[in-house]
């Protein structure tokens, strides 16, 4: 395999094309249809699209779960299937939407994966970053709380809070979140935001339901049917008043009803 001497994290989709065969099926069905968008190293590409539209195929095309159909997956300019799966994935930092934490410190959840290289200082850092440092430090033992097999005894946005301090904490080049702030409310997702936007070094990948978790992404692809829909800035797509357009106005629409709820309460 080709060995990059340092992975700067710049990525690029060139027409890829992904089929997968069930089991018992005959004929493959198609996920992804004719994919091409380039991520430069330290920018952020926010997707978005409707539940089965393709988004974490892309995520398991980048490292390698599974390989294109068509066309090329490229790091660095490099096509992911020379390079050596260990580096590639090390490479890589990704907050799932279902955490999973172990049964173990709060400070060993946050190291998993790099045990020997991060110390307590950079978990208390990331956590920080991560808007966990608040919860966690209230608690008896603070990073030395042992919380229980999946997380149990914490809410579904401190899980994300822990998993994102994870991530952040690795400090690779390329951070893919994939539906990870879903649990958090509005402030806390945008204090969140706030810290990507500072990471000039690291390339992100934002998938998302919610508007504000992509609007202030650098380009925005809108996935329908596993072909790219929509493309563009936030202010462009709004302009187009297209499918993301849509989105923006149920969103809205929806969060004002609840505000207006609250008040009523």
């Amino acid at each position: 395999p080709v060995l990059l001497e340092q992975v700067h994290g710049s990525i690029e989709f060139s027409h890829v094309s992904f089929s997968k065969l069930d089991p018992g099926a005959t004929v493959p069905y198609e996920i992804l249809k004719d994919i091409s968008f380039s991520v430069e190293e330290g920018k952020s590409l926010g997707i978005m699209g409707a539940t089965g539209a393709g988004k974490s195929s892309i995520i398991h095309l980048l490292q390698r779960f599974y390989d294109t159909t068509e066309g090329s997956v490229s790091i660095d300019h490099v096509n992911v299937k020379d390079l050596s799966l260990k580096q590639l994935r090390s490479s890589i930092s990704l907050v799932m939407q279902d955490v999973f934490l172990f049964s173990d410190t709060i400070m060993e959840n946050v190291k998993l994966g790099k045990r020997e290289r991060i110390d307590s200082l950079a978990v208390i850092r990331a956590s920080r970053d991560a808007q966990a440092a608040d919860f966690i430090e209230q608690m008896d033992k603070q990073y030395d709380t042992v919380i229980g097999e999946r997380g149990v005894g914490l809410s579904g946005g401190q899980k994300q809070r822990i998993s994102i301090a994870r991530a952040l904490s690795k400090k690779n080049p390329i951070l893919v979140l994939d539906d990870s702030t879903s649990a958090l409310d509005m402030e806390t997702e945008q204090l969140i935001q706030d810290t990507l936007r500072r990471l000039e070094h690291t390339t992100k990948i934002i998938i998302a339901h919610r508007i504000s978790s992509v609007m202030h992404a650098d380009e925005i692809i809108v996935l329908e049917n596993g072909s790219i829909k929509e493309r563009g800035t936030h202010e462009t797509l709004m302009a187009a008043k297209g499918l993301y357009y849509q989105t923006y106005a149920a969103q809205y629409q929806a969060n004002e009803q609840e505000r207006g709820d609250s008040c009523a309460h």
